[in-house]
């Protein structure tokens, strides 16, 4: 989310919907019809569900920032990073040691996309390869002290910058939104 408005104020192009009672000012809010919530729209847009199309176009503004943030992050733990590289600092964070084979399945890349990002990490010095203690034709991949102090430096500014941005929020609502991207997430899993 970076330094964008959190409320996923899109830029020109974006085509956003403000969601019921967002409308911006001297903006007419969108019309359903009578009886329904499908509005008549453009003939692209004809008999499309409004609360979902809202719900597509503010994702696209999230992916986008989350994109480019993490591009940006990526280059604050090392600035030879590729934008993927700071997913990989996340997941070995958070799970520990894993084969190449599951952070490539976890990431829905394949094996070669994968040993090249890890090469270029093993590289710089930010994992390395330990054997498998439960089967030693394979290795696990971590993260070096060197990786994890770097990454957690950035995450812990991410963090910091959410609460700056979100200072105008009750807590209740950050966690609720927590809860809802947790329950999406969770239902695209898979």
């Amino acid at each position: 989310m970076g330094d964008a408005d959190v409320h996923g104020s899109g830029t020109a192009g974006e085509g956003r919907v403000p969601p019921p009672g967002d409308a911006p000012t001297g903006a007419r809010p969108a019309e359903a019809p009578a009886g329904g919530e499908h509005g008549r729209g453009t003939p692209a847009t004809a008999g499309v569900d409004r609360v979902f199309l809202a719900l597509e176009r503010e994702l696209a503004v999230f992916l986008r920032r989350a994109r480019a943030q993490s591009g940006e992050m990526a280059r604050e733990v090392h600035p030879e990073l590729e934008p993927a590289a700071y997913g990989l600092f996340v997941r070995l964070d958070d799970t520990g040691p894993q084969r190449a084979t599951e952070l490539a399945g976890y990431f829905g890349v394949g094996k070669a996309t994968m040993s090249r990002q890890l090469r270029a990490l093993e590289d710089l010095g930010l994992v390395a390869r330990d054997p498998d203690p439960a089967d030693g034709r394979a290795s696990l991949v971590r993260l070096t002290d060197e990786g994890r102090n770097r990454f957690r430096r950035v995450r812990d500014a991410r963090r910091e910058r959410y609460v700056r941005k979100l200072a105008d929020w009750d807590r209740a609502e950050v966690a609720e939104l927590a809860r809802l991207l947790n329950h999406f997430n969770v239902r695209f899993e898979g």
